[in-house]
């Protein structure tokens, strides 16, 4: 296995876990997040994660 990228992985882009990455991202914590609707990542990424570290999977294999 490689070197970690992220310090926390978080699965579920609904306005919990939306905010729940973006409040560990204002926190110092780089985060990996996961939405089982792919199109979900690509769209939290550009819109409300725009400039951050977050980092984002399109697989449960990509956050590992």
């Amino acid at each position: 296995m490689g070197e970690a990228q992220a310090d926390i992985a978080v699965i579920g882009l609904a306005v919990m876990g939306q905010n729940l990455i973006l409040n560990m991202n204002d926190h110092g914590f780089t985060v990996c997040a996961f939405n089982r609707t792919v199109s979900k990542v690509d769209d939290f990424l550009a819109n409300e994660a725009k400039g951050t570290k977050i980092i984002g999977a399109h697989s449960i294999e990509e956050m590992c």
